[in-house]
């Protein structure tokens, strides 16, 4: 009599329990379950994805590059002269992009509202222009580098029709790989990454005086 009761009271408390009950999740749940916010296994699952190629290497370095450097530059009003403050951004840039001589970049030129589109399309394209100029006075291969998408004034990042500094600017993103080295999208993008670790761990020189020497950069 005893035993029947108890194994009534255990089903009265196993039915009380629905699947989206916190307590039955928890008991018939996966172990850990409970505690997973949904980020556990994503750093294994991007490597894998990364060795196999099926992660986009170019999403991938687009986003580096939007994160570790300043991707944006404005204008002044009708102007396409790079001031002090753009330049010391786009050589931030440079820096940047000698590090993967693998990779194609593309400069994409906006305006504000003021003017016709067809002149704003112009003003764009000649923005982004000038800042290839400008990569490639500083030795990267024009052969990299694309200014040839200008949004003109159809992006505003602030809507109005008058005069916006914020508007008039260029943005640079990674846009693909160099053609003749299609290796790095044969799951090679590890060896980019392999290459710069080897490059940071090589030792300074010149300890005797106190100053020291970065690896030299690859040549574009």
């Amino acid at each position: 009599m005893r035993l029947l009761i108890t194994a009534g009271a255990a089903m009265v408390t196993l039915t009380a329990c629905s699947p989206n009950d916190g307590v039955f999740q928890s008991f018939f749940g996966e172990a850990g379950a409970s505690v997973d916010g949904g980020d556990f296994g994503n750093a294994t699952m991007n490597n894998t994805m990364i060795q196999s190629g099926e992660l986009d290497y170019t999403i991938s370095l687009a986003r580096r590059f939007a994160s570790e450097v300043n991707s944006t530059i404005n204008f002044e009003f009708n102007s396409t002269a790079l001031d002090a403050e753009a330049q010391a951004i786009l050589r931030q840039q440079a820096d940047w992009i000698r590090q993967f001589p693998e990779v194609r970049f593309k400069v994409y030129g906006h305006t504000d509202l003021v003017g016709s589109d067809a002149y704003n399309q112009r003003l764009g394209l000649r923005r982004a222009q000038a800042v290839v100029q400008f990569f490639a006075g500083m030795g990267i291969s024009t052969s990299r580098l694309e200014a040839v998408v200008s949004f003109g004034e159809t992006q505003p990042l602030i809507v109005t029709e008058g005069r916006e500094r914020a508007n008039r600017r260029t943005v640079t993103e990674v846009s693909g790989f160099v053609q003749s080295d299609p290796g790095i999208m044969n799951g090679k993008y590890a060896a980019v990454i392999f290459r710069e670790y080897v490059a940071s761990a090589v030792p300074p020189t010149g300890l005797g005086s106190g100053t020291t020497t970065a690896a030299a950069a690859p040549a574009n």
